[in-house]
């Protein structure tokens, strides 16, 4: 259910990164190489990036297939951002349609997405949401279980957690209450997490360029490499560690 992929480096425009590879995030929404679960993602893709000088990310997000955006294509090639992070969307049954059930999700400086999916969504996920403040709980960006994780992980952010943190304690608790796949990806624009659990996350560092999280590679080059099931993923300018949840 769903592909996405997180840079950060040196400025580049989306297109290098989501059209151009062979086997790119674009290419992914219609015939994604290693995705498991569905077999394509056309119920909305997002792009969320970061300009010089602006620590808060924009957005742009449609409700349909990433190809069939003519307006996609310019922005992708005329942009260039430092960071970003982009996914495709494959529905889960249960959850609301619409450009904002897309991510990425965003709050301040931060990004995030998820690939995955919640057993029993919504009748099984009673206790998981009771977690969240009712406030918290009733502002859900969408109805939708990958929603439900983003408010789980804000809201750690919000009290303090650096990136990895916030994604380990929310698989942490929803892993206690529920079952399912939950490969959530994160960025405040300098730095990466990512977890890997269920699903499939890579990683390859660009030389001179940045590194690139991913959850299938976007080519065939051998410096891609597969982060382990159930771990979780910091990347940045000081390289990319990965260690088990």
């Amino acid at each position: 259910m769903c592909r996405h992929l997180a840079y950060v480096g040196e400025p580049v425009s989306p297109r290098a990164l989501l059209v151009e590879p062979p086997f790119g995030l674009h290419r992914q929404s219609w015939a994604p190489r290693l995705q498991q679960y569905g077999t394509v993602n056309v119920d909305g893709f997002g792009l969320g990036w970061y300009a010089d000088g602006d620590e808060v990310p924009a957005r742009y997000r449609r409700a349909g297939p990433i190809w069939a955006d003519t307006s996609f294509g310019d922005l992708a090639r005329v942009l260039r951002t430092r960071a970003l992070l982009a996914a495709v969307r494959s529905a889960t049954e249960g959850c609301a349609a619409g450009e904002e059930a897309a991510a990425p999700f965003a709050a301040g400086r931060w990004l995030f997405s998820h690939n995955g999916a919640l057993a029993g969504w919504p009748e099984q996920t009673g206790a998981l949401a009771a977690l969240l403040p009712p406030a918290e709980l009733l502002g859900l960006v969408a109805r939708t279980d990958s929603a439900l994780l983003w408010a789980l992980a804000l809201h750690r952010l919000r009290a303090g957690a650096g990136l990895g943190d916030a994604l380990a304690g929310t698989v942490t608790d929803a892993a206690a209450h529920t079952t399912g796949r939950m490969n959530l990806l994160l960025t405040d624009g300098r730095e990466i997490a990512a977890t890997a659990w269920g699903d499939t996350l890579h990683h390859r560092t660009l030389p001179g360029l940045g590194v690139l999280v991913a959850s299938e590679p976007s080519d065939d080059h051998p410096d891609w490499t597969t982060v382990p099931d159930r771990s979780l993923l910091l990347a940045g300018p000081d390289g990319v560690t990965v260690k088990p949840l």
